[in-house]
């Protein structure tokens, strides 16, 4: 691909490089491509969209905006497969309001499949939570100076015409922390105690970054976790499944959430640092992060 000197991947479904008819019209409408709940784009705000699909991070495209996920359903396709088997009967029902025992709500399921049969009457489900990846920096300025003109974007090196720390990157600890775990935890944990199958869709580059999860056979698996990617094809990026791995529910969830610590010598440096500086008095006599721990 070469080496990418600006944030935007996708601006309205097309690649930015992308000055088509289809694509100066979607952008002139603010529309989405993607089987948002309304024709238009409503990222971040319905009356001015951030209309953002992915951006790039080294030379690759991160997705950014869970609809984008939502390309010709593959997703629901790819965990109806995994939940009821083949020759059933589902659907899929968005945004599904999730409440616990006492009647407190845990959320909203981002895409609940049912299976029913020949009468409507449902007879399985299992959810599919959809997790895009946050972005540091100010994206919505890139975005708003593409827009005014799309045509001249790609004559400027916008990578050093800022400094690093503004320039938009994935931040993929914020988006498992805050986002993906969470969702997990209560949500997942309701469906699990209901003995529900789970799947999560996210895109590879992101699933990476989590730590090595304990994997099962497909037939003992709890949760499905689908990998996606982008591929170039015809002047467009198209969603392309790449991998699944199967876990139980638990054993991932702890891995996750177990963090991994450093040694305790350093964070007492800090301390240690940290003091010195607010009594303005450094220690001359020896402190205990000088003594070796056992």
């Amino acid at each position: 691909m070469g080496d990418i000197k600006n944030p935007l991947a996708e601006v309205f479904g097309f690649p930015v490089d992308n000055l088509s008819k289809d694509a100066r019209r979607y952008r002139k409408l603010k529309l989405c491509p993607f089987n948002n709940r309304v024709p238009s784009c409503t990222k971040d705000k319905a009356n001015d969209p951030l209309g953002v699909c992915s951006i790039y991070h080294n030379n690759h495209t991160v997705i950014t905006c869970p609809v984008r996920f939502r390309e010709h359903w593959i997703i629901a396709e790819d965990a109806a497969s995994f939940f009821f088997g083949d020759n059933v009967n589902w659907t899929s029902l968005t945004e599904v309001k999730l409440e616990d025992k006492n009647g407190q709500s845990a959320g909203n399921i981002d895409i609940v499949l049912v299976a029913y049969d020949d009468r409507g009457k449902i007879t399985d489900f299992g959810s599919l939570e959809v997790q895009g990846v946050y972005i540091s920096g100010n994206i919505r300025r890139y975005f708003e100076t593409f827009m005014k003109n799309p045509s001249a974007w790609k004559n400027v090196d916008w990578k050093n015409k800022v400094s690093s720390s503004f320039y938009p990157k994935p931040d993929y600890l914020s988006s498992s922390r805050k986002r993906l775990v969470p969702q997990m935890l209560y949500k997942g944990g309701i469906l699990k105690a209901w003995g529900r199958k789970q799947a999560v869709a996210l895109q590879k580059s992101f699933f990476e970054t989590l730590p090595n999860l304990p994997q099962v056979k497909k037939d003992e698996a709890e949760i499905a976790w689908f990998l996606y990617d982008l591929q170039l094809a015809n002047s467009r990026y198209e969603l392309k499944q790449v991998e699944i791995v199967y876990t139980e529910y638990w054993p991932a969830l702890n891995v996750i959430t177990t963090p991994e610590p450093g040694e305790m010598s350093d964070f007492i440096s800090v301390l240690q640092n940290k003091l010195a500086d607010k009594l303005d008095n450094p220690p001359d006599t020896p402190t205990i992060a000088d003594v070796p721990l056992q």
